[in-house]
């Protein structure tokens, strides 16, 4: 089911704010360190506990005005919440670094057993917004699973053996910028198997 229309900029602060707080808190309270309740916690713990309750209600304004999530958008809000809250609870950065791999291992995993299937489960969720030939669906599925399975292990690669401040710097803006370059190469495949829409007749 569509959702209703609201304001683009809107749109795109409510699901990138949360982001960008996080980031500019994190600069802001990277070296300090936090006395609660007789334990010790780094900035990033506090900033990581901000980020899931602001996600949260950036994602339920998001539903209120829109009528609508999108399944990835759910499954991103949960995940958040659990490895967020692991990393609060047991006052460990690593679970909340490991988020954005278990968010692309999810959907490039998802991905692949429908094309083991010989299924594109990506038209599933956006046919509706972008008719394509069955065999253009087929070739964009796989390249996006591709895709996803690559950022799980960029992400696995950068939190485990870089800086906490690169890996900031890679998940605020890497990831974006490698998905927004990704979606421009693409056009050819959507512009060889597209289908225009028919136009309706007048009256």
């Amino acid at each position: 089911m569509a959702g209703k229309k609201i304001n683009p900029m809107l749109k795109m602060g409510l699901e990138f704010g949360p982001i960008i707080l996080f980031f500019i808190g994190y600069l802001k309270l990277k070296e300090e360190t936090f006395l609660i309740g007789g334990q010790d916690y780094a900035g990033f713990i506090l900033v990581t506990a901000a980020f899931v309750p602001l996600m949260m209600l950036s994602t339920a304004a998001l539903w209120r005005l829109t009528g609508h999530l999108s399944k990835m958008q759910l499954a991103t809000l949960v995940l958040v919440v659990l490895f967020g809250g692991l990393s609060v609870w047991f006052n460990d950065e690593r679970f909340f670094k490991m988020k954005p791999t278990m968010i692309y291992l999810l959907f490039g995993g998802l991905l692949a057993v429908g094309l083991m299937r010989g299924q594109s489960w990506l038209k599933v969720v956006m046919e509706e917004v972008m008719p394509m030939e069955e065999e253009g669906w087929m070739i964009l599925t796989r390249r996006i699973c591709a895709f996803f399975l690559g950022l799980a292990v960029a992400n696995e690669v950068i939190w485990r053996f870089l800086s906490t401040d690169t890996w900031v710097y890679f998940k605020t803006f890497g990831l974006p910028v490698a998905m927004f370059l990704f979606f421009m190469t693409q056009g050819g495949v959507l512009q060889k198997y597209g289908i225009e829409e028919e136009d309706e007749p007048e009256a």
